[in-house]
C-alpha cells in the first residue's frame, strides 16, 4: 500500500469531510481536509511530498472543475460528488481524473480509488524529482557545453559536431568530457537518455557531401 501519498479532501460540506477522514485514516492514509478550493491552493504544500486529492465537484467559489484546471494535473484527482451527470464526469475524466464517484459511496469503492489515487501520486512525485535532479545537472553545464550535449547525443562524431559548431576535434573533446563528469554518466547512452528525457537534441542538417546516385540497372 502506498499509504505515505497524502490525500487532500476538499468539500464544503464538514460531516462529509469528518466521515471521509475517519474512513481513510482508520487504513492508513494520511489526511488533510479544506472547506474550500481556495482554502487549498492557499494552505496545500503539493510540493512537500507525492499527494492525491479528493475532491467535490459543487462548492461555492471555486467548484471541482476550475480546481482541476488550476492544478494542470500537478497531483492525482479523485471527484466524489452527489451531483454528478455524464457531462460533468465526461469533462473530468478528459481533464485527466483518474475516478469519478458519486455520493454515497461504499468504504470499498472509496478506497480503491484512493489507493489508485496513492499510486499514481507516488509515480508522478518520483518523475518530477527525478526531472528536477536532471534539471539542477543541466543547469552546471555552460552554454558550449549544453550545445556540445545537444549535437552528441545524435549519435554523429567528434569531428562532425566541431565542423557544426566551428571549433576543433579535440576541443569538442574535452568539452565532451566535462559534459560527461557534470551530467554524472560514463557512456553515450546514458546521454541520450537524458537528453531524450529533457527535450535536448539538435536538428541534424544534411551532410556536405554528396548522397550516392541511384543504380543504373
Amino acid at each position: 500500500m502506498h499509504a505515505r501519498a497524502t490525500v487532500h479532501i476538499v468539500d464544503d460540506d464538514d460531516s462529509v469531510r469528518r466521515a471521509l477522514g475517519r474512513i481513510l485514516t482508520a487504513h492508513g492514509h494520511m489526511v488533510s481536509t479544506f472547506g474550500s478550493a481556495q482554502a487549498f491552493l492557499e494552505e496545500a504544500d503539493l510540493d512537500a511530498g507525492p499527494a492525491c486529492v479528493l475532491l467535490d465537484l459543487m462548492m461555492p467559489g471555486m467548484d471541482g472543475l476550475m480546481l482541476q484546471r488550476v492544478l494542470q494535473r500537478r497531483v492525482p484527482v479523485i471527484f466524489l460528488s452527489g451531483h454528478g451527470d455524464v457531462t460533468r464526469a465526461v469533462q473530468a475524466m478528459q481533464a485527466g481524473a483518474i475516478e469519478f464517484l458519486e455520493k454515497p459511496v461504499s468504504d470499498t469503492d472509496l478506497l480503491a480509488a484512493v489507493e489508485k489515487g496513492c499510486v499514481c501520486a507516488a509515480d508522478l512525485f518520483a518523475r518530477e524529482r527525478e526531472l528536477r535532479i536532471l534539471r539542477e545537472k543541466i543547469d552546471r553545464l555552460t552554454p558550449r557545453e549544453r550545445e556540445v550535449l545537444t549535437w552528441v547525443v545524435t549519435g554523429i562524431r567528434n569531428k562532425q559536431v566541431a565542423s557544426e559548431l566551428g571549433t576543433v576535434e579535440k576541443t569538442i573533446k574535452v568539452h565532451r568530457a566535462h559534459v560527461m563528469q557534470k551530467l554524472e554518466v560514463d557512456s553515450l547512452p546514458a546521454l541520450v537518455r537524458i537528453a531524450d528525457r529533457m527535450g535536448l537534441c539538435a536538428a541534424r542538417r544534411e551532410p556536405p557531401w554528396p548522397r550516392p546516385g541511384p543504380r543504373m540497372g
